[in-house]
């Protein structure tokens, strides 16, 4: 519309220009000053549309997840608003702009979404560096509190991330065994079961504790677990409900005072490309809404679900938590999965030591 009420105008006043050259006709001063104004106006306007812009968010959960619903969804309200409408939001859940969930990724690295939300765990070996916060011995079972740990520890791990342009890197409350038939207390009740885990240092959890690790993305679980394929998996108690896991489970296992066996890390990021293209008012909206607050927003809203979902949970199946005992005895069976670690990282030459270290003195600082 705009673009041809500036061609109209440049069209009259050329027609007037070219009578006038002729002697055919005197331009008056009155048309000349409108037919200008409105060239003005249409510039402007065309002006201010060429700095809006449509942002796409690709995920691979159900729109009412809470990982669009809580987070990504009054992130990008907030986003719209603080850049006076300049910057639009449009939301493609369940892989609807097509692809895998280990494809994430790569879409927001080459520019096939804009943005994405996804599990680095999904495409091991990418993210060497962070995936330390995945481990049983570094994490603590609160996401806020691994939120502001990744970040204290951002100079040490910001290579995985490169290639793209992180907006919040972040991880669940952590991850407890929901099982198909019955409780389970002790690595030795989990011999030669087989369990659904979300990256491989969950599978490396798994092995340690003497069960099978089967690798698949969250929305396969609740298929995998009705046809009896696996016997249970991990996963935070949030996204329990929402995929109705505990209508499939019998009883979700965490340990004394809420630990967890491990966590998985989340990645929210940006193709560089697209953030690069942005005005710099529009970078300032983006940057004043990423990086350290947001992902410790993410943290408290993953918390502060656990509470609910436990809840939803009990009320089909049932949470238990172990004792001291019980607790200290998973985790020292989990112990070797530190040490694995180390000696990859150490063999494809980093400091995997040095990495764990500085993770868990960030939580003890805190």
């Amino acid at each position: 519309m705009q673009g041809t009420l500036a061609l109209d105008a440049r069209r009259q006043i050329g027609e007037h220009r070219t009578n006038h050259i002729f002697g055919e006709q005197t331009m008056p001063k009155t048309f000349i000053k409108s037919a200008l104004a409105a060239l003005a106006l249409a510039t402007a306007t065309v002006v201010v549309q060429a700095q809006e812009v449509t942002l796409t968010v690709h995920h691979f959960l159900s729109p009412k997840a809470s990982p669009q619903a809580a987070f990504m969804e009054p992130w990008a309200q907030k986003v719209e608003k603080e850049s006076g409408g300049k910057i639009k939001i449009e939301f493609y859940p369940a892989m609807s702009l097509g692809g895998k969930p280990p494809e994430l990724y790569s879409q927001v690295r080459d520019g096939a979404a804009d943005i994405v939300w996804t599990l680095p765990g999904y495409t091991p070996g990418v993210f060497p560096r962070s995936e330390v916060f995945e481990l049983p011995s570094v994490h603590r079972g609160s996401a806020a509190d691994t939120a502001k740990a990744i970040y204290a520890n951002w100079d040490a791990i910001k290579e995985d991330f490169k290639d793209v342009h992180p907006l919040a890197v972040y991880t669940h409350a952590g991850n407890a065994l929901h099982m198909a038939d019955g409780c389970v207390s002790s690595p030795e009740e989990l011999k030669g079961k087989k369990l659904r885990v979300p990256s491989r240092t969950g599978g490396w959890v798994i092995e340690a504790l003497g069960a099978e690790g089967v690798g698949m993305p969250l929305p396969a679980f609740p298929q995998a677990l009705s046809k009896k394929a696996v016997d249970g998996g991990m996963l935070p108690f949030e996204i329990v409900p929402p995929y109705k896991v505990h209508e499939l489970t019998t009883c979700s296992v965490q340990g004394e005072n809420g630990r967890r066996w491990g966590t998985a890390v989340f990645l929210f990021a940006m193709n560089k490309d697209k953030y690069n293209s942005l005005s710099n008012e529009l970078k300032a909206v983006i940057d004043a809404n990423s990086g350290p607050s947001l992902a410790a927003q993410a943290g408290a809203i993953w918390d502060g679900l656990e509470k609910p979902a436990a809840q939803a949970i009990n009320s089909k199946s049932k949470v238990l938590s172990l004792d001291a005992g019980k607790t200290q005895a998973m985790l020292d069976a989990m112990a070797s999965v530190e040490e694995r670690w180390i000696k990859e990282a150490t063999e494809n030459g980093r400091d995997g030591a040095a990495l764990v270290a500085a993770a868990k003195k960030a939580f003890v600082g805190q």
